[in-house]
This record gives structure tokens, sequence and C-alpha cells, in this order.
């Protein structure tokens, strides 16, 4: 069983990174130079942007050397820690595993980016209805953030269940 989540954990980890290397490969291609591209009634707009910060340029004012010790040390040591903790877990669920998948696939992601682009990640999409508008992101972000998402859901479901032996 453990070898199967492993299996599966490590399968939606590299889609998630191999997805986002694509998207931020074809942003660049398709927008470099460009003023960019709405869709939907400019509810989805795409435009290039080297983000030096993290989540919605989360600290990009940083010095550099701070950034670059946050941002480039510090997030795989702690995709690891967070992935030992849950692996070393008896009683983590499915949908643990599929939340830290995302969740680490996406921080893997921006990782590899930032690694490749001088410590920038490559954001490219926006999506608002008028002047009410999210920062730009792009695909390991929303991996990151439905990761988070449903690890918090899926945690609280967990902690409400009554334990296995009193069913």
């Amino acid at each position: 069983m453990r070898r199967r989540r492993w299996q599966a954990f490590c399968f939606v980890l590299a889609t998630c990174v191999g997805c986002d290397h694509a998207s931020k490969r074809a942003a660049e291609a398709l927008l470099a130079g460009s003023a960019g591209l709405a869709l939907a009634g400019d509810t989805v707009q795409f435009r290039l942007a080297s983000n030096p910060g993290a989540f919605l340029s989360l600290g990009a004012d940083l010095p550099e050397p701070v950034r670059q010790v946050l941002l480039l040390g510090l997030v795989p040591l702690l995709i690891g820690l967070v992935c030992l903790t849950f692996a070393t877990s008896v009683r983590a669920s499915r949908s643990q595993w599929f939340a830290l998948a995302l969740v680490s696939g996406g921080g893997i992601g921006n990782w590899l980016d930032r690694v490749l682009h001088g410590g920038a990640v490559t954001d490219f999409v926006s999506i608002g209805l008028g002047s009410l508008r999210t920062g730009v992101f792009n695909l390991a972000d929303l991996a990151v953030v439905a990761g988070a998402c449903l690890l918090l859901v899926s945690t609280r479901h967990a902690a409400d269940e009554p334990p296995a032996h009193s069913r």
C-alpha cells in the first residue's frame, strides 16, 4: 500500500513540475515582447512577468542575499521535511498524500524555475473582474494553493473522525 502511495505521489509531483515547466516555456515563447492576451471579456489575462519574490511577489523587496537563502535554500529543505513527516506518518490519508504531492510539485516547479532564471520565477496569468484582479501567478502557484487547501480540509476532516478503534 505504501509503495503505491509513493508511486502516485511521485507521479503527481512529476506531473506538476512538468506541466509547470512546459506552461512557463510556452508563456515565454508566446508572450515575450507583447502586451499580453486577454480572454473571456478580460476575465483571464496572460502577460509575462518575472517574479523575484514568492507567491504574488511576497518578499520581492527583501535584500538579494536574504531572498536567496529563503527561496533557494529554505524552500527545498521545507519541502523535504514535510514529505519526510508525511512519509513516516501511518495515519496520512490518500487525500493528504495527494495534497502533499501538489504542494511539493508546485514548490519544486517554482524552485527549479528560480534556479534556472537567476532567482526569479516566470508568472503569466491573472484572473479578475473589472478592477478586482489576482496578482500574476503560474501553474506551480495553483498547485501549491490547491494542495494547501486540500491538506487543510483533509487534515481537519481526519481530526473530526473518531479513532479507528472506537468505530
